[in-house]
C-alpha cells in the first residue's frame, strides 16, 4: 500500500505514545475519486484508533486497518437495511438552496430544526422557502437562520473561508487537543479498570457514558462497544434521535433517556458518572455546563476520569456556540465548492461519504484509548477535545490525490445480518482486523430509550 497519512501525531503529545509505531494498514490506498484525499483521512483516523488500541492492550502488530472495511464503515448508513428498507438520507428541507448571490446549505433532518427554519424565514412550503432565500445573500441567510436557532451555512470558497476568524481558530493546534489537569497526589488512585485478555473484546468491563448524538460521537462509542466496553447512551426525552441514525450507530451499546433538568434524573446520571471510566459528550460547548457536566467539574470530582468532548465548530472562535453538522462544515470551509458540479450550471457538491463525521469519531475513540493508556500508569485521567471543523482542516492539509487515485476499486462489502427490535438488519462491521480476522459487533441495537439508567 502507498503511504497513509500519519494522523497519530496528536497521540504522541502524550508520554506513553512518544515512540509509538502506527498500526498497519492493508488493502488498496485509493477508491474514491475527488479533489481531496478522503481515503487518507479515513485510513489515517482509523489507524490512530488502532494505534491507541495496540498500546493500551500491549498487542503490538495484532490490530490492523482494512481498506475494505474502512470504506464500508464510513458509509455504514448507506449500506444499512432495516427490514429491507434503505434508510432515509437528508430530509426534503435539507440540502443546498440558491440565494441571491450564491448558495446556502440547510440542515433540517430533525423536526425542531425544520420548524425553526420555516418560522425564521416565514415560509410554509418548500417553494416559499426557495423564494425567500433567493431574495437574500448567502451570508444573510446563514445569519438569519442561525439567529433563529436553525442550522445553516453559506457555501464559501476556500479563500473566503481562510479569510475568516473562524478559520484561524479551526486551523490552530493539534487534531486532538489533550489536557492533563494537575491533581493532588492523594486524589489519584490506581486505575480500577485494566484491559481484558480477550483480544476481540479487550475493553470488557470498561464503563463508557455516551452523551452524543447524530454520527461522530456514536461512531466512536460504537467502536468502543464492539471492543467490549459497557456503553450506555443517554438522550433527552424531548428530542428523540432519528431512528435510522440511531440503528446504524446503536450496535453494542444500551440506550436510555434522562431529563437532566429534573433533579432526580440528574442525581442518577451523577451516580453513573461516579463509576464511569470514560465520558464522551457531543453537545455544543457549554451545553451541558448548566448541569455541572463540563470537563473541569467532572475532572475535579474524578481526577481519574477520561472525558472526550466533541463539537462541530470547536471550543474557540466566533462560532464555538453555533449548531453544526458535517454537511454544514463542508459548505462553510470550502469542501462543497471544491466538489462542485458544472454539468448543468454550477452547483455545490459534497464528499463521497460524511467523512468528517466518521474520521472525527475514530479520533474520539483514539483519544479515549490514549488517555486510558496513560491512566494505567499514572492513575490520572484527562480530557481531549475534537471538532468536525478541525478534522476538515486536517483533510485540507493532506496531499492532493495523484492522477492514479480513485481507481483502486473495492469488492462489495461483507454484509452481516441480525434480528433487532426494528426488524432484520443488514449492516457492515467495524474497520479493524485482529490477527487478520475482522472485528465484529456483538449485539444488535436495542430499542431507543428502553435501557435502565444503570451499569451492567
Amino acid at each position: 500500500m502507498e503511504p497513509v497519512p500519519d494522523l497519530t501525531g496528536s497521540l504522541r503529545l502524550l508520554d506513553a505514545f512518544s515512540a509509538a509505531e502506527p498500526a498497519a494498514c492493508i488493502g488498496p490506498r485509493w477508491w474514491w475519486s475527488g479533489n481531496l484525499d478522503v481515503e487518507g483521512l479515513a485510513l489515517g483516523s482509523v489507524q490512530a484508533a488502532a494505534t491507541a488500541l495496540e498500546l493500551l492492550t500491549g498487542s503490538s502488530g495484532r490490530y490492523a486497518v482494512s481498506s475494505e472495511l474502512t470504506a464500508a464503515s464510513f458509509d455504514s448508513l448507506g449500506h444499512l437495511r432495516i427490514s429491507g428498507r434503505k434508510p432515509q438520507g437528508f430530509a426534503p428541507m435539507s440540502g443546498f438552496r440558491a440565494t441571491a448571490d450564491g448558495w446556502v446549505r440547510l440542515h433540517a433532518n430533525y423536526p425542531h430544526h425544520a420548524v425553526r427554519l420555516m418560522e425564521t424565514l416565514r415560509a410554509t412550503t418548500p417553494e416559499e422557502l426557495d423564494r425567500v432565500l433567493r431574495s437574500m445573500t448567502a451570508l444573510e441567510a446563514e445569519e438569519a437562520i442561525t439567529a433563529g436557532r436553525g442550522v445553516a451555512a453559506a457555501v464559501r470558497t476556500r479563500e473566503e473561508w481562510t479569510a475568516t476568524a473562524m478559520h484561524t481558530a479551526a486551523s490552530t493546534g493539534p487534531w486532538i487537543a489533550f489536557t492533563r489537569p494537575a491533581a493532588p497526589e492523594n486524589a489519584l488512585r490506581p486505575s480500577s479498570w485494566i484491559p481484558s485478555m480477550d483480544l476481540f473484546r479487550p475493553l470488557a468491563g470498561l464503563r463508557v457514558l455516551d452523551l452524543t448524538r447524530v454520527i461522530a460521537g456514536p461512531t466512536a462509542t460504537r467502536l468502543l462497544g464492539a471492543l467490549g466496553a459497557d456503553v450506555l447512551r443517554i438522550d433527552p426525552p424531548g428530542l428523540p434521535e432519528l431512528t435510522d441514525a440511531f440503528v446504524d450507530s446503536g450496535f453494542d451499546k444500551r440506550s436510555a433517556e434522562a431529563d437532566l433538568s429534573n433533579a432526580g434524573a440528574l442525581e442518577v446520571v451523577n451516580r453513573l458518572l461516579s463509576a464511569a471510566d470514560v465520558v464522551v459528550t457531543g453537545y455544543r460547548p457549554g451545553g451541558l455546563g448548566r448541569f455541572g457536566l463540563n470537563p473541569d467539574k467532572m475532572l475535579a470530582a474524578r481526577p481519574d476520569l477520561v472525558v472526550v468532548t466533541l463539537s462541530a465548530w470547536g471550543s474557540s472562535g466566533p462560532w464555538n456556540g453555533r449548531r453544526g453538522f458535517d454537511s454544514l462544515v463542508q459548505a462553510a470551509c470550502g469542501i462543497a465548492e471544491r466538489y462542485g458540479n458544472d454539468d448543468d450550471g454550477w452547483t455545490p457538491g459534497a464528499l463521497p461519504v460524511q467523512a468528517l463525521d466518521h474520521a472525527t469519531g475514530y479520533g474520539i475513540a483514539a483519544a479515549a484509548m490514549a488517555l486510558l493508556s496513560e491512566r494505567l500508569h499514572t492513575g490520572r485521567g484527562g480530557t481531549a477535545d475534537v471538532s468536525l471543523v478541525r478534522t476538515a482542516e486536517v483533510l485540507f492539509r493532506l496531499s492532493s490525490p495523484g492522477p492514479a487515485s480513485g481507481i483502486g476499486g473495492l469488492p462489495e462489502p461483507d454484509f452481516r445480518k441480525v434480528d433487532s427490535p426494528y426488524g432484520p438488519l443488514r449492516f457492515v462491521g467495524p474497520p479493524l482486523t485482529m490477527d487478520g480476522f475482522p472485528l465484529q459487533y456483538g449485539k444488535a441495537p436495542v430499542k431507543y430509550g428502553t435501557s435502565a439508567l444503570a451499569w451492567q
